[in-house]
């Protein structure tokens, strides 16, 4: 049996994942405070483990493959396989930022003020990086967490992952520089991607998450569409390829289908009305395999 040992990321991006996982056909179960869920596949053991960790475990070899922030693969220097990027956060399917960030009314205006300054953050590395490239003098100071409170007060500024940057304005702050955009990963130890059994298994979890993330943005679209008018319902129809057109029993008709994105539909449904097409219905969609 070509089993692994998956790690899955606990705290803000675990809901969002665990709910890719359903849609990928992946039910992951178990206790709030449990660090072993179960999931419905033989072939996989599930590992709840911080996604600051993740990739630490998986170069080690601790876990076989794992669910986690391309910022932490950079700041812990994991060597992995990046199998997979997964674009979505936990509020939504967009990148996140680690950004510099201070308070409004703060003198520091671009990196070269930060000379001789005190900036609170969790990605300590991530920070003395960036300081390190741009030939600055700083003190970093790692932050075990509320670091938006820290500045003015602890500190003189702080470098903070960010979807929105909401509770950045909520906490009187502003963002100086983006240090890194960062996607969720999905990422392999190089020996478990080495075996061809390990390896197959995981592949097949990159093409049916990537699926179900394909599918959150999109729908189906299905219609009846007078034989002469298909050409001109067609042509207002984005797809992965070309719309598919099927026969259908009732004479001088056809049936018309699109995979389309979701946030185009209210555009395209008058326009599909108005060149003939009828009946027209929209279903949600659990994957899309190109």
């Amino acid at each position: 049996m070509r089993k692994i040992i998956l790690g899955l990321p606990k705290g803000s991006l675990q809901e969002a994942t665990f709910a890719m996982m359903r849609k990928a056909g992946f039910e992951v179960s178990g206790g709030e405070r449990s660090y072993m869920p179960r999931i419905n596949d033989a072939e996989i053991t599930a590992r709840l483990i911080r996604a600051q960790e993740i990739s630490r475990y998986v170069e080690l070899g601790v876990l076989d493959a794992g669910i986690t922030g391309y910022d932490w693969i950079v700041e812990n220097g994991s060597d992995v396989v990046e199998v997979a990027e997964l674009v979505y956060a936990k509020q939504g399917l967009r990148p996140v930022r680690w950004v510099l960030a201070v308070p409004q009314d703060s003198d520091i205006r671009c990196a070269a003020d930060l000379e001789g300054k005190r900036i609170a953050t969790e990605a300590v590395g991530l920070a003395r990086k960036y300081l390190a490239e741009r030939k600055i003098n700083a003190e970093v100071e790692f932050s075990w967490g509320a670091t938006e409170v820290k500045a003015p007060e602890l500190a003189d500024a702080i470098v903070e992952l960010t979807e929105t940057g909401s509770s950045l304005r909520a906490n009187n702050l502003r963002i100086v520089d983006t240090l890194l955009e960062s996607t969720t990963r999905l990422i392999a130890n190089r020996a478990a991607w080495a075996d061809a059994g390990k390896r197959a298994k995981v592949e097949q979890l990159a093409i049916l998450l990537k699926g179900a993330l394909a599918a959150e943005s999109r729908v189906l679209l299905k219609m009846n569409v007078a034989a002469d008018r298909v050409e001109q319902v067609a042509a207002i129809l984005p797809s992965l390829h070309a719309p598919t057109v099927s026969a259908i029993d009732a004479e001088g008709w056809a049936a018309v289908e699109s995979v389309v994105e979701e946030a185009v539909v209210r555009e395209i449904i008058p326009r599909l009305k108005a060149a003939g097409a009828e009946g027209i219905i929209e279903l949600p969609l659990n994957k899309v395999i190109p």
